[in-house]
């Protein structure tokens, strides 16, 4: 399979495909094929993976498209302004994506729910304690809020980071939460009162625009109507 990320900060990504090759999207993400794409939707897996899958954030059904003749193309297309993140997944790694992080991927790569083991993380880490998990072997294709930011943590390094903005992460990173220091910076430092601390060894995508923060930013310029 190859891929090509077009169209900037609304970005696709468009996949040419080699006879027998297939690629899988959450319901709805598929831009264009081309005539020699078949399509199918099912639960890519039974009920329990379905049900996962929507508890996770994503759609209960997934759609496989599979080329039936060499160079046949599928395009699959973010839903809100941001980047499009490619990670090659090989057999034995996983990776720690958001909710709604999932665009697309290669048939082999399995996508699952996965639990936050530390109440303190899944409180007060900004995104709950359903995160989306994804293994197997092949191309994911992650939906990032805004720009990505790239970190390698060495064994033992931490790094802090404003609830929200953090978007994947190898598996292998630990991620917990720490309390703001300070009574003033608590209450007017306009950070929260927890950061995330991620501690290596591993790969972190950080993003941005977290969509939250973008919806709260729009938000003040929606006119309302006053007349009661």
């Amino acid at each position: 399979m190859e891929y090509e990320i077009t169209g900037g900060a609304f970005p696709m990504v468009i996949c040419k495909l080699k006879k027998g090759e297939s690629m899988q999207d959450e319901t709805g993400a598929m831009t264009y094929m081309t005539p020699g794409i078949k399509m199918e939707t099912n639960t890519g897996g039974g009920l329990l993976k379905g049900l996962g899958r929507a508890l996770s954030g994503d759609t209960f059904f997934l759609n496989f498209f599979t080329a039936e003749r060499d160079d046949e193309e599928v395009a699959f297309a973010s839903c809100y302004p941001g980047k499009i993140l490619p990670i090659r997944l090989e057999s034995g790694k996983s990776i720690i994506g958001q909710k709604n992080a999932f665009l697309t991927a290669e048939r082999g790569i399995n996508l699952e729910m996965h639990f936050r083991k530390k109440l303190g993380a899944g409180l007060f880490g900004g995104e709950g304690f359903i995160l989306q998990k994804f293994t197997g072997n092949g191309m994911l294709f992650l939906e990032i809020d805004g720009e990505v930011i790239e970190k390698n943590l060495a064994p033992g390094e931490r790094l802090l980071v404003d609830q929200g903005h953090v978007a994947a992460m190898d598996e292998t990173v630990d991620f917990d939460i720490q309390r703001v220091k300070g009574v003033k910076n608590m209450l007017f430092g306009g950070e929260g009162l927890f950061f995330a601390t991620l501690t290596g060894p591993g790969r972190v995508w950080l993003q941005t625009m977290p969509l939250s923060k973008l919806v709260d930013a729009i938000i003040p310029y929606i006119p309302t109507n006053n007349n009661e």
